[in-house]
This record gives C-alpha cells, sequence and structure tokens, in this order.
C-alpha cells in the first residue's frame, strides 16, 4: 500500500514498488470474459480477437495503445562482501647516529612495510594509524614470539561462535617457532601482529554492526548502517587486563540477543550429548477430527515430547489410556487442540503442516543457523530497541506493543504475500487516520486495473473509485486508457474501503503502514503472508487506542463520526517492521517461525560470501 493519497500514472512508469490491498469485483464478469467480449461468445467467436481485445493487447497496426505495463517490486542480490585493501605501513626512517641505526635493527618493527595483511578501509586506516606511531608498542608479540596477550586473543577470537559470529573469519595463522632465520622469524611476528590487530578490529565493527550489510542483500532491507568508532580499540586492548573480557563486552547486551546467545549455547550443548532421537511424521500427513491415520502415534509421541507441563498434566488421562491406535478419537482431538493453542495456532484440532511442524519442530541444526541470522540482525537495530514501541515481526505474524519495556498487547496480523513482500526497517508511528481515503498505488493500479481499464473503461466508476486528471474529477469512463495519461486514483471511506476504518502510519520510502481491513477472515489462517506489502492488524482500535495513549471507546467515536480525520500520536513511537525467524517471546523463550520470504537463505550466502572474501590471499 501507499501513505500518499495520489500517484501519477503512466504507461511508462519506472519500476517501483507500492502496495496494498485489491478491491473486490463489482460482478462476476471477469477480465477474460470482459476482454473477449462477454461471457457466451461462441467458439468460433472467441478464437478471433475484437477490436477490444486487439486494444488491450496493443495488437492494431494503427492508434496501438501503449503496451501494458508492469511495475516490479525490489529484488534479491548477490551479495557483495565489503571490498579490502593492503594495509600500508610506512618504512622505518632512516636512524640519524651510528647506534641509533644499530638499534634499529634489532627492532622487528623494520618490517612492518614488508606485510601482507588486507582489510577494509576502515580497518586498514586504524591499523595503519596505530602502528605509524612508533612509541606505542607491539600488542600480541614481542621479541620472544607470542605475548600472553596475543595467545589470549587468539583464544577469544575461536569462541566468536558463541556470539553468533564465524571463528572462520577472525582466525589468523600462529608463526613457527622453529624458523631458524631470525629475519623471517621477525618478518613472521610483524605479519602475526598486524593480521591479529586486523581481525580484532573487525570483530568488534562485526559484533556491533554486523558482518553483513543488510542492505545488499535486497531492495527489502533498509538499514542506516551504524558507524562503529575504531580508533581507541587497540590502545586500549594493549592496557586491558583481559582482551577477552574486552572483546565479549561489546557484544549486544539487549535482552533479545542476551535470550537468543543463551539459547545459541543450549542447543550447542543439547548437541553434544542428544540422546533422544527426534520423532517424525510422514510429509503430506493431514488429520481431521472422526479420521482414522496410522500416523496418529507418532502425533501423539511428538506432542509428548514437545508440549509443556501444563498440556500434559491436563491430558494426563488421555494420554496415559492412549493404546497406540490410529483413531482420532474427541479426547485427542481435545489434547491437540490444547497444543495448538500454546503454539498460537487456530485451535481447530486439524493437524497439518502448520501443526506437524510445530510438533516435530525444526532440527537443532535448522534452530542455530536461524539464531545466527537473528542474532545478525538484532546488530542491524538499535543497541536498546527503547521503552516503548510497536515491533511487527513477519515470520511469526504477529504484531506487539511494548510499554515500559514489557509487552502490553499482541494480535495477528497480515503481512505482504511472496510477490508483494514488507519491507524490514525501522521508523517512527506519527499518525493515525480514521476513515481513510485509498489512495491506489502504482503497483496495483498498473499491474491489476490498467487491463480491465482497457477493456472496460467504466471499471472504476462501477466500484465507485474517484478519479482526477489535470486537477479535476472525471469519470474513469472518459479516460482514454489506451493512450498516456497522468491521473489520480482513490478510494472513499466506506465499509468497502480497503484499508478500512482506520490506518497508522510511520511515513516511509516503501510505502508501508499499519491499518484494519474488511477481509477479517484471513487472520484465521495460520500462513497469513496475504497482502500487498502493508501490515493489516486484527485489532486495528486496540493498536490505535495504545499508540494515541486512549481507549478504545475514544477510538470508536472517532470513527463513527464518519470524518475523514488524521490526528498526531501524543509522542512518535519507534516501530520495527523485523523479520526474525527466532525470537524470544515475552518470557524469554526462544520461539521459531518458517522462513515465509527465503531471506534466512540470503543471508546465509552473504555469510558464506563474507567468510570467503575474508581469507587470507595465497
Amino acid at each position: 500500500m501507499t501513505r500518499t493519497s495520489t500517484f501519477v500514472v503512466t504507461a511508462f512508469l519506472a519500476a517501483t514498488t507500492a502496495l496494498g490491498a485489491m478491491p473486490g469485483e463489482a460482478s462476476a464478469t471477469t477480465l477474460l470474459d470482459l476482454l473477449r467480449g462477454g461471457p457466451g461468445r461462441s467458439t468460433r467467436e472467441q478464437a478471433k480477437p475484437n477490436l477490444l481485445e486487439q486494444q488491450a493487447l496493443g495488437g492494431l497496426e494503427m492508434g496501438d495503445p501503449e503496451p501494458l505495463p508492469k511495475v516490479t517490486g525490489p529484488r534479491y542480490y548477490t551479495y557483495k562482501p565489503e571490498a579490502q585493501r593492503a594495509i600500508r605501513i610506512a618504512p622505518v626512517a632512516a636512524a640519524g647516529t651510528e647506534a641509533a641505526a644499530a638499534s634499529d635493527m634489532q627492532d622487528p618493527r623494520r618490517f612492518l612495510s614488508e606485510v601482507n595483511v588486507r582489510a577494509t578501509e576502515d580497518v586498514a586506516k586504524t591499523v595503519e594509524a596505530y602502528y605509524a606511531d612508533r612509541t606505542k608498542p607491539l600488542i600480541w608479540v614481542d621479541a620472544n614470539g607470542l605475548t600472553d596477550r596475543g595467545r589470549q586473543m587468539i583464544a577469544a577470537l575461536a569462541d566468536a561462535g558463541a556470539a553468533g559470529l564465524s571463528p572462520e573469519d577472525y582466525a589468523v595463522a600462529v608463526p613457527s617457532d622453529t624458523v631458524a632465520d631470525p629475519d623471517q622469524r621477525q618478518r613472521e611476528l610483524m605479519g602475526f601482529e598486524i593480521a591479529l590487530s586486523a581481525k580484532v578490529l573487525t570483530y568488534v565493527q562485526d559484533t556491533v554492526r554486523g558482518r553483513i550489510d543488510p542492505n545488499k542483500i535486497s531492495g527489502y532491507h533498509d538499514f542506516k548502517r551504524k558507524g562503529v568508532n575504531l580508533a581507541p580499540v587497540l590502545d586500549m586492548l594493549r592496557k586491558s587486563p583481559d582482551v577477552g573480557a574486552y572483546l565479549r563486552n561489546r557484544d549486544p547486551k539487549s535482552p533479545q540477543f542476551v535470550a537468543l546467545r543463551d539459547e545459541l549455547a543450549r542447543l550447542r550443548a543439547e548437541d553434544a550429548q542428544a540422546s533422544v532421537e527426534p520423532i517424525t511424521i510422514a510429509p503430506g500427513t493431514l488429520l481431521k477430527p472422526g479420521q482414522s491415520n496410522p500416523e496418529l502415534s507418532r502425533i501423539v509421541g511428538a506432542v509428548k515430547q514437545v508440549a509443556s507441563e501444563a498440556v500434559l498434566t491436563q491430558h494426563a488421562a488421555t494420554l496415559a489410556s492412549y493404546t497406540g491406535t490410529p483413531d482420532y478419537t474427541p479426547e485427542l482431538v481435545s489434547l491437540v487442540e490444547t497444543f495448538q493453542k500454546e503454539k498460537g495456532l487456530k485451535a481447530d484440532g486439524v493437524v497439518g503442516p502448520a501443526t506437524i511442524r510445530a510438533m516435530t519442530g525444526h532440527s537443532n541444526a535448522e534452530k542455530i543457523a536461524k539464531l545466527q541470522v537473528a542474532m545478525e540482525a538484532v546488530r542491524w537495530l538499535p543497541s536498546d530497541l527503547g521503552q516503548r514501541y510497536v515491533f511487527i515481526n513477519q515470520p511469526a505474524f504477529q504484531a506487539y506493543y511494548i510499554n515500559d519495556g514489557k509487552e502490553q498487547l499482541s494480535m495477528r496480523v497480515v503481512v505482504g504475500s511472496k510477490s508483494n513482500q514488507t519491507y524490514f526497517f525501522q521508523d517512527q508511528i506519527e499518525t493515525v487516520e480514521f476513515n481513510p481515503y485509498w489512495g491506489v498505488p502504482q503497483s496495483i493500479i498498473v499491474n491489476e486495473m490498467l487491463p480491465k481499464l482497457r477493456a472496460d473503461p467504466s471499471y472504476l466508476d462501477r466500484l465507485g473509485y474517484e478519479v482526477s486528471y489535470g486537477g479535476r474529477k472525471v469519470a474513469s469512463s472518459q479516460i482514454d486508457w489506451n493512450t498516456t495519461h497522468s491521473v489520480d486514483v482513490r478510494q472513499p471511506p466506506g465499509g468497502d474501503n480497503a484499508l478500512g476504518e482506520l490506518k497508522i502510519l510511520f511515513p516511509n520510502d516503501h510505502a508501508i503502514y499499519m491499518h484494519d481491513t474488511p477481509s477479517k477472515s484471513f487472520f484465521n489462517r495460520d500462513m497469513r503472508a496475504l497482502s500487498h506489502g502493508c501490515v493489516r492488524l486484527a485489532q486495528p482500535r486496540v493498536m490505535a487506542a495504545a499508540v494515541m495513549g486512549t481507549t478504545v471507546e475514544e477510538i470508536g467515536k472517532q470513527i463513527s463520526s464518519g470524518q475523514n480525520r488524521a490526528v498526531q500520536v501524543p509522542q512518535k513511537i519507534p516501530v520495527y517492521v523485523s523479520y526474525f525467524t527466532a525470537w524470544p517471546n515475552k518470557d524469554g523463550v526462544i520461539e521459531y517461525f518458517d522462513d515465509v520470504y527465503g531471506r534466512d537463505d540470503y543471508t546465509g550466502k552473504a555469510f558464506k560470501a563474507t567468510t570467503d572474501a575474508r581469507a587470507p590471499r595465497a
């Protein structure tokens, strides 16, 4: 959808994305019927295109309409890691006296200019600045080889996986102690010194802002990448009594990150001493109340394995009496319904794909991959989300209102379909609009309405839309949709309006906002990636009351007036339109969700590309 009320539409529209909800058809006549002259034409007549069909398809040699344009959305990219360059340290200046020259010949720093280490621009500059100052000591080595500080740092970087990072990204080869040539030994030590400093700075930068740039993953990611002040890091490390503790202290400290980190540690420990084999249920299983299915014993076994103690206690008698039969009795249906309710699923007793996923869960390997992506994405967000904010998690199909640091309400949402994806970004809620107009987005006008309008110019008139041309209202039937025109189209407030009773705006470049919808049945579905990109709320009045700091009753009064009115929220509220397939609930327990847009896969590919780019060159 879009937050503006009007759009310029031409047949040569640039490919931009705007998102919204498609209004219902006014009659049962389809576009195909319209193009073929209406229902009931004979087969021979259908085989011969009529004038209207030729015009709609651009088939006339004289007076051809412009070909139907297409507005396309963002795309996913082949990830390109940040460029690296050689670290260049100037040679030691010639000594002024013979004694000084002799001393310089013993200083391993004379080999710093020969090191062959590459790093990103920020890291390279920081390393060069530190080692250009000859008064500053080496950090990781001395004349005898690695210092204790150097060994501590190697061990700390090897544990980068605990913070959701890849230890391979920070690995440095330790120089051999068996090199006989003193000069060669010092060359290797200087190479190690510079390489370790570069890897440490890389870790600090990664753990603060993330190791990949999300904007290079796809056009659906929109973040201003954080700046990281690397200048004091090496000085602080050479003075630090515990360099490992310093490194860990740079990791995010938000409760969400800590919960993800602790879950990662738990799963890895669980893997190390795994004894219970997870139960699998045959793919394609669908079991409805009253049916029989040989997979039922596995279904009950899976519930026993993953349901909470509360569910197991409530249905202890049913579980104790079950003998493994395939008959799906009312008692077992009740067990499954309770399990579904606990997992936030539709409690209908139907064991389908979503319920099976909740029963069998993701493997530990899948969960660990989700956690690593989630810990990366946390780094893209502010280090502190705030005490009051709205958090939308697209894979969970949920929106949460946080107040005083605690979840005050949550509700189901509908987000963009796979072909009209909702973006991942942050903004601030500024306005609530009551009884809104719907300014029809370019993508819907061009991709969905224009073909119909070429076939039936009165299409928008029949649906009750307002059309403006040249600043004045006209009937859509007055527009020649086969030629280039600049028009504004909007849907007036009312019961059929695509935005329903209200919308909650946080102005952004992606024309995304939260809103009501007349399509209430969508909220009953488990998979709710169904919109044109905006976020539809199951309880819009409740969310509006929360962000306005008022009551649902007061929101109702605003709506009942029937007037189109935009009201600023008393205080701007951060909103995070996020994408996490692993995220802690209000009790700090990590929940896992399906990767509805496949974004985790693209992030994983970006991880690999980054690790490959950081590997030392032969």
